[in-house]
């Protein structure tokens, strides 16, 4: 077809009526149920079977014995005239049996996830505005808990003690949410990265909290999964553990063997009625967050905002599919890396109330002694945690946002595991960049540009004023980079710059926050091993590759502010980039090198074009005369007077210094060169794109440029031997 592009959203799923023949797929009482317009599944949407436009729906005919096939069917439009025959008009790109499969499951998993809650405080207003009762006696019991705290601090403030009694109010804190139930616990685990909203002290404390709560019976949850997913236990399970393995929040997990496929596998059940208590905690919370936008000065943040948006979250975590989903998503884009592993979800066992998904055997990452007995190195594993997150924050921008501890395994394989994906967030794309250049503007210490930066994070209205910011950045960055790299520690700078934001009106998004708390959970269990590691050295390969490599112009116009300074070249930053480049596994000097050429030959690029002019006739320059002085070593000495017009002592009339500095630059540039070569993908063949681009006639120019600067360059060098002038020459 001439356009033979297929538009997800109009793609239409064709089933086969009988879905119980699937393999291995039970025969629930989802199953056979009327399909609904608004089911999703994945990217793909399963639309009623009815004729579309564009499109037109088939049912493959197979043999009896082979597995039934879903196919994705693409029509020439009805616009356009019809074709002569149907095999011209109609391509039929069938999916993998399993795919098939999985995607009707998935199908099934949705319709028994339908009437799933979604958060809307409009509908919370509309429910307990009607009951009283309820809301007073909910009401009495969390103000008598934070009451009683909040009189506490008002004390110390009166007595003057309430900076020296902050640590032991965050840990009171703590265990007034933990008392208070699930929501409280979810609502710690929040502040925990709002540096905005707590002082240092209340976010080590609350960071601490963990989901570990008391169970409920079993024979509820055994009785909800039957419920929910319409079959005995013993028609699901070939074994099931008689109580929970694990106890969460939300949750407790149960661990099982399918019958249909032998399979070991987790199966999370929902705790009963938790739904009604955090719907009626999130409408007291909200009510307090009103108040403290009206009345409390010292917060700038929009409470009732961020409210809504921890509701919504929490919410997504009640409805099991949509964390399926998530897990899903989480595993196509981070798990190609043979070092992650994203178990699978079973749709057919799953539902709003109940999540079955693969077995991981392993270890908690804070338990170095299990996990060094099996041979493995937390180091290492946290390193591998590291680069996962960084490409969750700054490459696709989802992200995994409950990542303490317990979610995370390692596999006697080596592999880091990743648990529990009901709470996942999205870092915007101008934000993901934005992160990029702001650790290159901290690099160069420019506070300016950091300042500014802040209004394309998101912790900024565009009318705030940030000259203000700037020395309080000023004073805190410049005592922390006077440590090396491998001294810098990641959560002091996360402090420091959390004592800065909570001074000054910023209002930082969630995501920076999440990814923030994630990146010092990882230096904190790596501290356990090895009280010398530091996380921000563990990220520099992928902030140099990333750097090196991105075509995108914000980053190329960051990567060219960190290598161009005054006028001049710095090749020691170049070289830097590549050594941490070199690094990460997925650098490529290709991807290195083409990008930078078409920067310099755009139609903007007339500035850099007369820097890199200049660099080149003084590389020349320094290759020319430094070969020139390493000559001159191996000729005899009653040679020399005579080929260097009669000096003996050197064959250029320069300081010792500035020959020095030139080989110098001459043996920086060749150390550069080898490490291109020595990627992995490297290939001369990689030089003809370059080669075919300098072609073009701005190229020609710019060479043209150069021959004659570095023409002009020799040429008064040359004078200059001959006529003996004075050793110095202008650069």
């Amino acid at each position: 077809m001439p356009n033979s592009h297929i538009g997800i959203s109009n793609l239409s799923l064709v089933f086969p009526s009988n879905m119980s023949a699937l393999a291995g797929a039970p025969s629930s009482s989802a199953v056979g149920q009327p399909y609904h317009p608004s089911w999703s599944c994945g990217s793909l949407p399963i639309t009623k079977l009815t004729p579309r436009p564009a499109f037109v729906c088939i049912r493959r005919s197979l043999p009896r014995l082979k597995p039934l096939r879903a196919a994705l069917v693409e029509a020439t439009p009805s616009s356009l005239p019809p074709a002569p025959k149907r095999d011209a008009s109609v391509q039929v790109l069938a999916l993998p049996a399993d795919r098939a499969d999985d995607i009707q499951a998935e199908a099934r998993a949705m319709a028994r996830a339908v009437n799933a809650s979604l958060y809307s405080p409009e509908l919370l207003a509309s429910k307990y505005g009607s009951q009283p009762i309820k809301v007073v006696r909910r009401t009495l019991q969390i103000l008598t808990a934070l009451g009683s705290f909040g009189l506490k601090l008002f004390l110390d403030q009166r007595n003057r003690v309430f900076d020296k009694n902050k640590r032991l109010r965050a840990v009171e804190l703590r265990t007034i949410f933990t008392r208070l139930g699930p929501t409280f616990v979810k609502l710690g685990q929040g502040l925990s990265t709002r540096p905005d909203i707590c002082p240092p002290e209340y976010l080590e404390e609350l960071a601490e909290l963990q989901d570990g709560l008391p169970t409920f019976p079993d024979e509820e949850a055994f009785s909800c999964i039957e419920r929910e997913l319409g079959l005995s236990l013993d028609a699901m399970y070939s074994s099931i553990s008689p109580s929970p393995i694990a106890a969460a929040s939300l949750g407790q997990v149960y661990k099982a063997r399918l019958k249909s496929s032998g399979k070991l596998v987790a199966v999370k059940v929902q705790r009963p009625d938790i739904e009604e208590s955090i719907t009626l905690d999130f409408y007291l919370i909200r009510w307090l967050g009103f108040f403290i936008n009206k009345y409390v000065d010292v917060i700038t943040s929009d409470v009732v905002a961020l409210i809504d948006e921890f509701a919504r979250r929490v919410f997504q975590e009640l409805n099991y599919v949509q964390e399926g989903q998530n897990a899903r998503r989480f595993k196509k884009l981070y798990a190609d890396k043979e070092d992650i592993f994203v178990p699978d979800v079973f749709w057919d066992y799953t539902s709003a109330k109940v999540l079955t998904m693969e077995w991981v055997e392993g270890v908690k990452l804070n338990e170095q002694e299990a996990i060094e007995r099996q041979g493995l190195k937390v180091l290492d594993l946290v390193n591998t945690g590291i680069q996962c997150s960084l490409r969750q924050l700054l490459e696709y921008g989802y992200f995994h946002a409950d990542p303490h501890p317990g979610n995370l395994l390692a596999t006697p394989e080596g592999k880091l595991a990743f648990l529990d994906f009901g709470m996942m967030s999205e870092t915007p794309e101008e934000a993901r960049f934005a992160i990029i250049g702001h650790v290159v503007h901290l690099v160069n210490r420019d506070y300016e540009a950091m300042a500014r930066d802040y209004y394309a994070l998101d912790f900024l209205s565009r009318d705030v004023d940030v000259t203000p910011i700037v020395p309080a950045l000023r004073n805190f960055f410049d005592d922390a980079l006077n440590y090396t790299v491998s001294e810098l520690n990641f959560k002091t700078l996360v402090d420091g710059l959390g004592n800065v934001l909570y001074q000054y009106p910023f209002n930082v998004p969630a995501y920076y926050a999440l990814i923030l708390r994630s990146l010092t959970v990882l230096e904190g269990l790596a501290l356990y091993a090895d009280p010398n590691f530091k996380v921000l050295a563990a990220s520099y390969p992928y902030f140099a590759k990333r750097l090196l490599t991105d075509p995108n112009p914000y980053l190329r116009d960051a990567l060219i502010e960190l290598l161009f300074k005054d006028g001049r070249f710095r090749w020691n930053r170049l070289e830097n980039l590549l050594v941490q480049g070199r690094k990460d596994r997925d650098f490529s000097a290709k991807e290195a090198l083409q990008p930078v050429l078409k920067v310099l030959l755009s139609p903007d690029g007339e500035e850099l074009r007369t820097l890199v002019i200049k660099e080149a006739v003084r590389v020349t320059e320094a290759f020319t005369l430094s070969t020139i002085s390493d000559t001159y070593k191996f000729i005899p000495d009653f040679m020399r007077s005579l080929v260097f017009n009669g000096n003996a002592n050197g064959p250029l009339m320069m300081p010792d210094s500035e020959l020095q500095s030139m080989t110098e630059l001459r043996d920086q540039v060749i150390r550069i060169w080898g490490l291109l070569q020595s990627s992995e993908d490297f290939d001369p063949a990689l030089l003809l794109p370059i080669l075919q681009v300098l072609q073009q006639p701005e190229a020609r120019r710019l060479g043209g440029r150069v021959v004659g600067g570095i023409t002009q360059r020799l040429a008064a060098r040359f004078l200059q031997q001959v006529l003996r002038a004075p050793p110095t020459v202008s650069t």
